[in-house]
């Protein structure tokens, strides 16, 4: 063990825990700045969030959209690519979804019309990543560039498609009617009551299946095949993979798609699961909330679970602080997830050579009284 190298096991779980932790530190410090009890504030938002079954609910669905976009950075980074882009990914494969909804639901039953959703909002969110994977390996466009403007160019289509093409509702709102019934994805509490449990109404709906078999799919593919073994070998080195005989550049178009489709994977839990409709700002941000999560998980499906239940939580206990605590605002929680991202991403490492100096000292064994009495 370097000092320049953690073993895997104090990289991937002590470290982000120490970096999670200093950034709690200096958020306490700002908030008995501002005149709060930071012990107060953080019991209220770990109640908030895990102290009933309505705030478990909520932090599990928004959790779920950073599962989807944590995944889709992740596999990106695999192949040595920063894709910043779910967020146009997403809203192309919600515009995708949500013209199959208006225009197939009416006429199919919900056994059919969901799995055409979701393939989709997949197919959409493929496409639309594909292009700057296209861009980058065989025109020498850089992928974070492309992705950026395709983020803009996507929130633009969805403008010009809601105020100009699709229906709109009576009331002239930016949004289209609500999608006929077969196009709704079953929320958790209603598959709970009709097996006799009484859970609390909630945002959360059969899209956290979909992230979990998403989480399996994505540890299968980038540890468990061929496919994922040649992705991860570009990534690793690109001139190497090619001596092997893998082409890097199939390899970027192929890991952009696969990234653009977890993304679009998002339509599911925002348009069929919860506001059974296409509107606008339906992302509301989880596409730039994923590249943190993918980052503080270490690119590891485990990891991206953990770290998107974490920004959950606070999105659903901040919530509940800024109702307890009228001089905790809302700006609060987003101070709170910026300085996780600090510590978690930008400073990811800051810390790793000193940890690894006070490993490598609690490592090394005492020298036994026989080998001190050899050397005199």
């Amino acid at each position: 063990m370097s000092a320049a190298r953690l073993p895997r096991w104090a990289d991937v779980g002590l470290l982000p825990l120490i970096n999670l932790a200093m950034a709690l530190a200096v958020a306490a410090i700002v908030v008995a700045i501002i005149g709060e009890k930071p012990l107060e504030v953080l019991s209220l938002l770990v109640q908030g969030a895990f102290g009933s079954a309505r705030g478990i609910s909520y932090t599990f669905y928004y959790a779920t959209n950073f599962v989807f976009t944590g995944l889709a950075v992740a596999v990106a980074a695999h192949a040595g690519l920063f894709n910043i882009g779910g967020e146009g990914q997403a809203t192309v494969g919600g515009i995708a979804a949500g013209i199959a909804a208006l225009v197939l639901a009416p006429s199919l039953p919900a056994l059919a019309m969901l799995p055409v959703m979701l393939l989709a909002s997949m197919a959409a969110g493929a496409a639309w990543a594909a292009i700057p994977g296209y861009l980058q390996a065989y025109r020498g466009s850089h992928v974070v560039i492309t992705t950026i403007m395709f983020n803009f160019l996507a929130n633009i289509l969805l403008v010009y498609l809601l105020v100009n093409v699709l229906p709109v509702p009576q009331n002239g709102s930016v949004e289209t009617p609500p999608f006929a019934a077969s196009a709704h994805l079953p929320q958790v509490h209603e598959v709970l009551a009709a097996i006799g449990i009484d859970w609390p109404t909630s945002p959360l709906n059969l899209s956290v299946v979909i992230a979990a078999v998403a989480c399996v799919a994505v540890w299968a593919y980038l540890w468990r095949s061929r496919a994922g073994y040649r992705l991860r070998a570009v990534g690793s080195s690109a001139s190497a993979a090619e001596y092997a005989g893998i082409r890097p550049q199939r390899q970027v178009v192929v890991s952009m798609a696969v990234s653009g489709a977890l993304a679009g994977l998002l339509a599911m839990n925002e348009i069929a699961g919860v506001n059974g409709k296409l509107l606008l700002d339906f992302a509301a941000g989880a596409g730039f909330t994923g590249i943190a999560v993918s980052i503080m998980g270490r690119n590891h499906p485990a990891g991206i679970v953990l770290a998107s239940l974490l920004f959950g939580a606070l999105f659903q206990g901040g919530a509940e602080v800024s109702l307890e605590l009228p001089g905790f605002s809302r700006d609060m929680v987003v101070m709170v997830q910026g300085f996780i991202v600090l510590f978690s991403g930008a400073m990811a490492y800051v810390l790793a050579r000193p940890l690894s100096r006070l490993l490598q000292k609690l490592h090394r064994e005492p020298p036994s009284p026989a080998t001190e009495g050899a050397h005199g």
